[in-house]
């Protein structure tokens, strides 16, 4: 295929948490790549998934949910986020139209990308499960910003009208190169995916705000001569009393996280994964340089 046919452009995926990002990113994409979880904000860092659709290449990034942060931690996800949708050359604005009005997350982002000048795509999410009758008012009034180009309506969760989104993409991103081969999937290391598969299973198996307290690190990847892989990586929780609750009883819990998590890896690489877990506690994480940078976070002073 000649450099002059192809197309290629990254879209940033913006939204309110639990809007769905990382699933429609996982339906565009067709595979698992960004962890999804029932809880807000699961979502640290700017992901970048890569997608082929015909002669265009999609570089979606995936952004954290936008809030009003308070901490420095949540306000360094937020800026990622801005700064994902900064990158890009298009932007998804992701709505949950399930809740039916607007929420005060989904109307900054709409007012600071009128601000910033930025024309966006609406995408209305989890309209399989919204009222029929909301749905079209709904899309009106967020049309009233004038920001939107175009609206879709779709299911993320059971990929209903998703390949339209992705078909649009595809026929209206600029004439250009590729960025990556063919058959990349993300831009992401496979240490980075690894701690995110893990604490995805840690936000599936603890309760309440634990998983906000905790952070995953692979400390160690190496591959075998035999093909398969082994993996260290480190849990750090804030408290003593958090590093109990993750290891659980005679170490059942943190055993039943590396069994999921040691599954899903094993699937996605096609190969044999050994996983070792060690829970650690760092008070100061969140505080610490070093876990912004592995995550690709800017740290403020």
């Amino acid at each position: 295929m000649s450099a002059e046919k192809t197309r290629s452009g990254f879209i940033a995926i913006l939204g309110a948490p639990n809007a769905g990002k990382s699933t429609l990113l996982n339906t565009l994409l067709e595979t698992k790549l960004a962890i999804v979880t029932p809880k807000a904000q699961t979502t640290r860092a700017a992901v970048r998934g890569i997608c082929m659709a015909g002669n265009a290449q999609l570089i979606f990034i995936d952004t954290p949910g936008i809030f009003a942060p308070d901490a420095r931690f949540e306000k360094a996800m937020v800026a990622s986020a801005w700064s994902g949708a900064a990158d890009a050359d298009r932007i998804i604005v992701l709505v949950d139209a399930a809740r039916g009005s607007l929420g005060e997350n989904t109307k900054n982002i709409i007012n600071t990308l009128k601000e910033q000048g930025r024309k966006a795509i609406l995408v209305l999410n989890k309209a399989d499960v919204a009222k029929k009758e909301n749905l079209f008012t709904f899309a009106a009034e967020l049309n009233e910003s004038g920001i939107f180009t175009h609206t879709f309506m779709i299911s993320a969760q059971t990929g209903d009208g998703v390949e339209d989104v992705k078909k649009f993409l595809a026929e209206t991103t600029p004439e250009g190169p590729w960025f990556y081969p063919e058959d990349q999937l993300t831009d992401i290391s496979e240490r980075l995916l690894a701690s995110e598969i893990t604490r995805e299973k840690l936000f599936m198996a603890l309760d309440q705000e634990l998983p906000y307290s905790l952070t995953v690190e692979t400390e160690a990847f190496e591959e075998q001569k035999n093909g398969s892989i082994k993996i260290n990586q480190v849990i750090f929780v804030q408290r003593e009393s958090q590093k109990s609750i993750v290891l659980g009883k005679n170490g059942a819990q943190v055993k039943k996280v590396g069994q999921a998590a040691r599954e899903e890896l094993s699937r996605l690489w096609g190969t044999p994964v050994h996983l070792f877990l060690f829970v650690k506690v760092r008070d100061r994480w969140k505080d610490n340089p070093e876990i912004y940078s592995y995550l690709g976070l800017e740290y403020k002073h």
